[in-house]
């Protein structure tokens, strides 16, 4: 089979975690690496050159890039804010598409591109790498064989100190900032993930409850959510962008507990631990950086002819869309495109 060859949207900082695997991957390269500054895609492409693979190459226009017909799939690493319009024109063009978490920046939006892809017959999936990360197949063995009984509560937090710069990526609004889209997302999808029986089959929400803190530009920078679930399950998180936090995730159940170890987002280590036993400890390392999984998942579906990906399928990606909106609309944070 030929080797799966990826267009690029995007050459920041997460999209080198990207290249990374790409270009080490067996049956995949790096083709086509395409953004707003041509000196810096160009670098880019440069720098993940490597030894018996094809020379990336730059493309001057997104729309040059979706041309070219040897174009498997694109990864799309723009701020959250331009996503919609990157992946509805890849769907246009007959392109799959992997786009980085959060998918888009609002609920409408979400409805918008699946809606689109499921008319095209494109596949689309949300980049949440951690679904994918080798721990949590671990961690799900665990919890479908029943060591901590059902699962009763789950609690996460994501905190960092961000650069307090306004006008960059996590604070701006233009650009869809704020610690919900930018680390929420992880605690949000994580806290469902330990409730599903299969994916994207989490208890409905019966009842949400936010408390958070604006930042001076008026996007979120903490937040703090209890989310209870038909059946008594609550999950109970808190992101922010100013200050640090535990960054592990604790999954209770009626015989025992889970602890995923910090970051839970990129976590290689979790404990289980039942009272009066000894401690188990999983350990799971990365095969390369962790982005290995998603990338994988992406290839091997568009490859099968799928729409979707059925371990991180698009009713997923609309649920968490839904409720970061409605976190977003009790907050009072408000983009320039709502």
């Amino acid at each position: 089979m030929n080797s799966f060859a990826w267009g690029l949207v995007g050459p920041g900082r997460i999209a080198h975690t990207f290249a990374e695997v790409v270009q080490q991957r067996a049956g995949m390269h790096l083709h086509t690496v395409q953004g707003r500054d041509a000196a810096r895609a160009q670098a880019f492409a440069g720098q993940w050159a490597r030894p018996g693979r094809p020379v990336p190459q730059v493309a001057a226009s997104l729309a040059q890039m979706l041309a070219d017909p040897a174009i498997d799939g694109v990864y799309i690493a723009t701020p959250h804010a331009q996503h919609v319009q990157a992946i509805e024109a890849c769907l246009l063009a007959g392109k799959p598409v992997l786009c980085e978490k959060p998918l888009v920046a609002t609920q409408a939006q979400a409805q918008r591109v699946v809606a689109l892809a499921q008319a095209r017959g494109v596949f689309l999936m949300e980049a949440l790498w951690t679904r994918f990360l080798p721990l949590y197949a671990g961690v799900r063995q665990w919890l479908a064989a029943g060591e901590i009984g059902a699962v009763q509560h789950v609690q996460s937090s994501f905190c960092f100190a961000a650069n307090p710069d306004p006008a960059g990526r996590m604070w701006n609004p233009a650009l869809a900032g704020g610690a919900l889209l930018d680390l929420g997302v992880y605690n949000l999808a994580l806290s469902r993930w330990a409730l599903e029986s299969a994916p994207g089959n989490c208890p409905p929400l019966a009842r949400l409850h936010v408390d958070g803190a604006l930042a001076a530009t008026g996007v979120d920078r903490r937040v703090a959510g209890t989310l209870v679930f038909e059946g008594g399950a609550v999950a109970q998180f808190v992101c922010a962008g100013d200050g640090k936090g535990e960054n592990a995730l604790s999954i209770q159940g009626e015989r025992g507990h889970i602890r995923v170890a910090e970051p839970f987002w990129g976590a290689t280590q979790a404990t289980l631990q039942r009272p009066g036993e000894p401690v188990l400890t999983l350990d799971r390392p990365h095969e390369i950086n962790g982005f290995e999984g998603e990338i994988d998942e992406a290839v091997r579906c568009v490859r099968a002819g799928l729409g979707e990906s059925p371990a991180m399928p698009l009713a997923e990606t609309l649920v968490l869309a839904g409720w970061m909106q409605e976190i977003r609309r009790r907050l009072g944070v408000v983009y320039p495109f709502d």
